[in-house]
C-alpha cells in the first residue's frame, strides 16, 4: 500500500511569517506584514491555511523551569516485561506531573521518557517510589541531563 504524502506546501513569504512567528509568537500581525510588504489581512489568511493544514500546531508560553526551582532533567529508558504493557504503563505514566515526553522507541527500551525534577533526591523518590512501582515496568536506566546544548525547532 502506498504511503500518503502528508507534506504541506509553503511558499516564500509563508516562511517569512513562521520566522518570524517562531522567533515570537506574540509579535504583532501588522508588524510582520510590514515588514514583508503585504497586508495584514493577508497575514491572517495564511495563517488560518497554515491551521487548517495542520502545519501549525498552536502557540503556547515557555516556562522556566529553573524559577520554579525544578533543575533536574532526566531521560528515563523503561523497561517493560512485556509489550502489552505499553498501553497501560503509558496511561500510569500520563498521571505522573514530572513526565513531560513519553515516547515508543526501537532498540532495548519499550519506552523513553524525559523528565524534569527538584533535584536529585526527588528524581530518585519519583524513580523509586513512582515509575518503578508502574504494573509492567521491570527496570529503568536514567541519564540525567547536565546542561542542555540545543534548543529549536525544525527549521523553515
Amino acid at each position: 500500500m502506498k504511503k500518503a504524502n502528508t507534506s504541506v506546501k509553503i511558499d516564500g513569504i509563508d516562511k517569512k511569517i513562521l520566522r518570524y512567528l517562531m522567533e515570537d509568537a506574540r509579535r504583532p500581525v501588522l508588524e510582520i506584514a510590514r515588514n514583508i510588504g503585504i497586508s495584514g489581512a493577508a497575514i491572517h489568511q495564511r495563517l488560518r491555511k497554515l491551521e487548517a493544514s495542520g502545519l501549525l500546531a498552536g502557540s503556547k508560553f515557555v516556562i522556566n523551569p529553573k524559577v520554579l526551582g525544578y533543575t533536574t532533567m532526566a531521560y528515563i529508558g523503561i523497561f517493560l516485561d512485556k509489550a502489552m504493557s505499553n498501553p497501560r504503563a503509558v496511561a500510569a505514566l500520563k498521571k505522573i506531573p514530572e513526565v513531560l515526553e513519553c515516547h515508543y522507541t526501537t532498540g532495548n527500551w519499550s519506552i523513553l521518557i524525559k523528565v524534569l525534577c527538584q533535584d536529585n533526591e526527588h528524581l530518585m523518590q519519583l524513580l523509586n517510589k513512582e515509575i518503578q512501582q508502574i504494573e509492567g515496568v521491570s527496570r529503568t536506566e536514567t541519564f540525567i541531563s547536565l546542561n542542555q546544548q540545543i534548543d529549536r525547532q525544525i527549521s523553515i
